[in-house]
C-alpha cells in the first residue's frame, strides 16, 4: 500500500503499549500494526505547516519565514520564562498568546532516560511525557499560566537537566530514580513566589512502548539529505520510528516534510 501526505508529529494513545498513529494530516496509519514490515520512505516536496508552501522547512516545521513571524514559533515555545501574555504584552500575535499561554501549565519531572524537568500545557499530559519517551513522571507542581512554570523551571534547571539525551533514550538506558524523594528534594528550589503552585500528589506514571527491538548503536535519518529509506520498523518511542539496521526516525523532527509511504 501507499500512503502520501504532509509529515506531523504522531498521535498517541496511552496503553500497554501505546498506540501509535502516522498523521500524514488527510490520513492516519496505525504504525503498531506495521511492527516487523517493511516500510520504504521518500521525500517529495516541502509542505510548510504554517504557510501550506512548497519552502525548505527551517525549524519546526515551518519555513523561515513563518518560523519568524508566527506566534506558534514564538521564544516562549522553548523558553517558558519569556512569555509576555500574562503582562498583556503582545509579542507576534496577542490574542493566540493569551490563548496558549495563560491556561493551566504543568511542571514535571521525568525519567527520560535520566532525570529532567520539563515545563506543558496541563491539557497534553500524558502526552508530552509519551513524546519524549518517558518511562515514567511525577508532577512537582501545577501553575496558573506558561510563564509561572517557566521560572520554576528555570530555578529547577540549576539542579538538573531540562534535555532528553535521544540517544540514550532509544537504546533503554535508564537511570533508577526515585522520582517521588527526588521531588521532595527539588521542593526546596521553587521560587517563593511560585512555591504555592506546589501539587503534593505523588502519582507516578509509567508508559510502555511498543518495540521488538531496540538498537546498540543509533543512526539517525535524515530524509532532506537521504532522500528515501527503506527498512524493517521495529519499534516506535517518543516520536521516533526504530528500524532494525539501528536507523531512527525523527518523526517530529520532520514536520512539513511531504512524503510518500510504501508499506
Amino acid at each position: 500500500m501507499i500512503f502520501e501526505g504532509q509529515i506531523r508529529k504522531m498521535i498517541a494513545e496511552n496503553g500497554n503499549p501505546i498506540r501509535y498513529y502516522l498523521n500524514l494530516k488527510d490520513d492516519y496509519i496505525d504504525l503498531n500494526q506495521q511492527l516487523g514490515k517493511k516500510l520504504t520512505l521518500v521525500h517529495d516536496h516541502y509542505e510548510c505547516l504554517g504557510c501550506g508552501l512548497n519552502k525548505e522547512i527551517y525549524r519546526m516545521g515551518y519555513c523561515q519565514n513563518c518560523f519568524f513571524t508566527l506566534p506558534q514559533a514564538n521564544e516562549s515555545i522553548i523558553r517558558p520564562e519569556l512569555s509576555k501574555a500574562h503582562l498583556g504584552i503582545q509579542v507576534r500575535d496577542l490574542e493566540w498568546e493569551k490563548k496558549f499561554e495563560l491556561q493551566p501549565h504543568i511542571v514535571y519531572l521525568a525519567v527520560s532516560p535520566d532525570l529532567k524537568v520539563g515545563v506543558t500545557r496541563a491539557t497534553q499530559i500524558p502526552t508530552r511525557w509519551i513524546d519524549q519517551g518517558a518511562n515514567a513522571a511525577i508532577i512537582l507542581a501545577r501553575t496558573e499560566n506558561r510563564y509561572e512554570a517557566g521560572m520554576i523551571e528555570v530555578a529547577l534547571k540549576n539542579v538538573t537537566s531540562d534535555k532528553t539525551n535521544y540517544q540514550r533514550m532509544l537504546k533503554t538506558e535508564k537511570a533508577e530514580v526515585d522520582l517521588v524523594h527526588q521531588k521532595d528534594l527539588f521542593k526546596v528550589y521553587l521560587p517563593e513566589e511560585e512555591s504555592k503552585f506546589y501539587l503534593d500528589d505523588n502519582t507516578i506514571y509509567e508508559f510502555h512502548y511498543p518495540v521488538m527491538q531496540y538498537p546498540t548503536k543509533v543512526k539517525s535519518l535524515n530524509l532532506k539529505k537521504e532522500g528515501r529509506f527503506e527498512g524493517t520498523l521495529s519499534g516506535i518511542k517518543g516520536q521516533y520510528l526504530l528500524f532494525d539496521d539501528g536507523t531512527v526516525w525523527n518523526v517530529r523532527g520532520h514536520e512539513g516534510f511531504y512524503v510518500q509511504l510504501s508499506i
